[in-house]
């Protein structure tokens, strides 16, 4: 196959065009394509074999090249911390996602080993995440409603609670008909249920994204979009968490508005706030806070944060107990945990119809926040991570927990800065934070009896700072980019007063309304030369640029497509002050004029009612101080077939004025756009003439191009 050889001219007038050889790229058939891959994929040796395992497993790749002296002190240290750190916060998160504690525990249990065992991340901790947790909670309570039960009817738990107690476990004791359930479940066995089929839906939502490597989803998640997602999520939680505080019993609202929904009950019921739940909210809220800053204030004194959740859990649960709180201040506590574990049960497959849809949102927002933590920690402490394996890695931690009865996990941000803070070094932390865990779960569960619900609250809302935070940067975002500073604006109020999972979708398509207006009206502009050098420059911009005789250099930084044709056109005939049709029926029109005055015999006489001023005027033609358009191609990165076209028509539409358009600095992509679409003409052999590698070699052509009899005047 001969070679295509292309001649574009050069910025030295003088020197002859330089042929620029393109290489030729042999296009396989989609047969060819499709057959190669499976005669590597299906490929089966003992090498590849090995290889398929260790990359499923990457922990049989680095834990026999364990460091130990140097990494165990460090990994222990940051395994212990979050341990502790995971304890009042997987309790806490309970109260988010509408289940018992202990199917909080068992999550952060089982998604620490598993993803032990499958991520590529050194550093992120995946677990509990307060987002899912909510997103979690509004479907159970959805759930919940539709099925018969009152969301806020804590007493049914205890009703249910001899439920746990070894052979005593009946998981399947209810009837799978459409919404009826048999009362030897109850409503934890039901939430539990339903959010054990959310989670197994996400993840199998999440492998199926890993297995079609349909990572790329989460581009369309800017981080604009994720702060805002985060915020407005941030406003639901605390607000949700009120009715705690201050000891309220209200019902949880649904559907849409939950915000303003729960504030007016909130205030309607105001009077009925528990005295003894508002003093400890207060007094822990204190101390929380107190802590943290002055742990934000002297983290670099400190070799690891202070366990700050768990003293006041441990305090506040010992004068719950001896000041009995509960009988004589009817205080809400936690209730029962009971210790050991559940025996596994498959996700109910009936209820996933039902959970489908809302599995969706779930399985995004999941593997979104956990690659973009991975490769944000991974570029920080100079390693690889790959996106691909996340994906399978956070998948499995909801697929195979869902049979355990736990519900969806991710990596968070907040445990994440305390594992690196603290030495962590491998992901062995995250098996001596399971380590922590178990010890709770076989043990110490049932000494948090007693404690307060508004000290789980408190610790969920303090817990809301860095997210709250985020007005705080609001005015810094409007000074670096005011489109990304409106996405996150409208991110955060809509998913705050519609929903959570309408919020991300707004945001979504917002952010993509926001780049395709960008690429609809954008940046245009009429160059100058840098005096001197063979640099041009927007005008607009720069002082002392030189006008170049005789030519307009437009510039436009977009791709040139169907949806901003018309805006390409409009500003370029505004930057050079000519419309070429408008000028051609001119010039018709001024000819017709010309044609009539010689019928008449009257050429070069005076027209009655007009002085000879005036006649001339009207039958001259208006002179046009350039020849040459120059556009550059510099910014424009694709073309589509309304792109090509219009650049053919204001070709075709300006030589016939006897102006020359001339493209500069355009990708090989465009040129192979422009010449499967005939702008170069046949065999393209126009292209030489009216194809440049820089607006300087444009420049020159011009100037050396003799003026056209009946052109612009020069």
């Amino acid at each position: 196959m001969e070679k295509q050889t292309q001649a574009i001219k050069m910025d030295v007038s003088a020197a002859p065009p330089l042929l620029m050889e393109r290489k030729v790229h042999v296009q396989l058939r989609w047969r060819q394509i499709i057959q190669a891959k499976l005669r590597k994929s299906c490929s089966c040796t003992t090498k590849r074999l090995k290889n398929i395992v260790m990359g499923f497993f990457p922990v049989l790749r680095w834990l026999p090249k364990y460091r130990c002296r140097e990494y165990i002190w460090g990994d222990v240290m940051s395994g212990v911390v979050i341990g502790i750190i995971l304890v009042p916060q997987a309790i806490a998160y309970s109260l988010l996602a509408g289940l018992q504690p202990i199917y909080s525990l068992y999550t952060s249990f089982f998604a620490n080993l598993i993803y032990f065992l499958m991520g590529t991340s050194r550093h992120v901790s995946v677990g509990i995440f307060s987002l899912l947790c909510l997103m979690v909670g509004q479907v159970v309570d959805r759930e919940l409603l539709l099925a018969g039960f009152d969301p806020n009817d804590e007493a049914d738990a205890a009703r249910h609670s001899d439920r746990w107690n070894g052979s005593h476990w009946n998981g399947t004791a209810f009837n799978l008909t459409l919404g009826a359930w048999s009362a030897a479940c109850g409503k934890d066995c039901y939430a539990i249920g339903v959010a054990t089929a959310l989670t197994f839906l996400a993840g199998v939502y999440q492998v199926l994204m890993g297995v079609f490597r349909l990572g790329f989803v989460s581009v369309y998640l800017s981080e604009p979009v994720l702060d805002g997602f985060a915020t407005g999520a941030s406003l639901i939680i605390l607000t949700a968490q009120v009715k705690y505080l201050i000891g309220v019993k209200i019902p949880r609202s649904q559907g849409h508005g939950i915000l303003v929904t729960t504030w007016i009950s909130i205030f309607q019921n105001i009077t009925q706030a528990n005295p003894c739940d508002v003093i400890t909210s207060a007094v822990c809220i204190a101390v929380l806070v107190a802590a943290k800053e002055l742990g934000d204030r002297y983290k670099r004194q400190l070799k690891m944060p202070l366990p700050t959740e768990l003293v006041v859990i441990i305090v506040a649960t010992l004068v719950s107990h001896y000041g009995k709180l509960n009988e004589v201040y009817a205080s809400s506590v936690s209730g029962a945990i009971p210790t050991g574990f559940i025996p596994p049960e498959l996700p109910h497959f009936q209820l996933m119809r039902r959970v489908a849809v809302d599995a969706v949102p779930l399985a995004i927002v999941g593997f979104a926040f956990t690659i973009s933590l991975s490769e944000m920690f991974a570029k920080k402490y100079a390693y690889t991570v790959r996106p691909n394996q996340e994906m399978f890695a956070i998948g499995f931690c909801n697929i195979i927990p869902s049979f355990f009865h736990c519900f969806a996990t991710s990596a968070a941000l907040a445990k994440t800065l305390v594992k690196t803070s603290t030495g962590c070094q491998t992901q062995v932390s995250s098996v001596v934070s399971a380590a922590v865990v178990l010890l709770v779960l076989l043990f110490l569960a049932p000494l948090f009896y007693s404690l307060q619900k508004c000290v789980l609250a408190c610790i969920i809302i303090v817990s809301l700072r860095g997210a709250l935070r985020k007005f705080r940067d609001l005015p810094q975002r409007c000074r670096v980019n005011k489109v990304d500073a409106l996405v996150w604006g409208v991110t955060v109020f809509s998913s705050a007063l519609i929903s959570t999972e309408m919020g991300l979708l707004v945001g979504v398509v917002f952010s993509m309304l926001c780049i395709i207006v960008r690429t609809q009206r954008p940046r245009t502009g009429l160059l100058g030369q840098i005096q001197g050098t063979a640099f041009y420059e927007d005008d607009w911009e720069y002082e002392s640029l030189s006008p170049v005789p005789h030519a307009k250099i437009f510039r436009f930084e977009a791709p040139l497509y169907y949806a901003n044709k018309d805006f390409f056109l409009k500003s370029l005939y505004r930057r050079t002050g000519l419309e070429p049709t408008l000028e051609a029926a001119r010039r018709r029109k001024t000819e017709k004029k010309q044609k009539e005055h010689l019928k008449k015999g009257n050429r070069g006489s005076v027209v009655k009612g007009l002085d000879e001023a005036e006649t001339a005027s009207h039958l001259v033609p208006k002179q046009i101080d350039f020849h040459t358009i120059i556009i550059d191609c510099s910014s424009v990165t694709f073309l589509d077939s309304a792109g090509i076209i219009t650049l053919k028509e204001i070709q075709k539409d300006y030589n016939e004025l006897n102006i020359t358009v001339l493209l500069a600095c355009c990708s090989p992509s465009v040129i192979d756009s422009l010449a499967r679409g005939g702008y170069f003409g046949e065999e393209d052999k126009k292209m030489h003439e009216l194809l440049f590698y820089s607006i300087h070699g444009a420049v020159q052509f011009a100037r050396d191009r003799p003026v056209l009899a009946g052109g612009s005047a020069v």
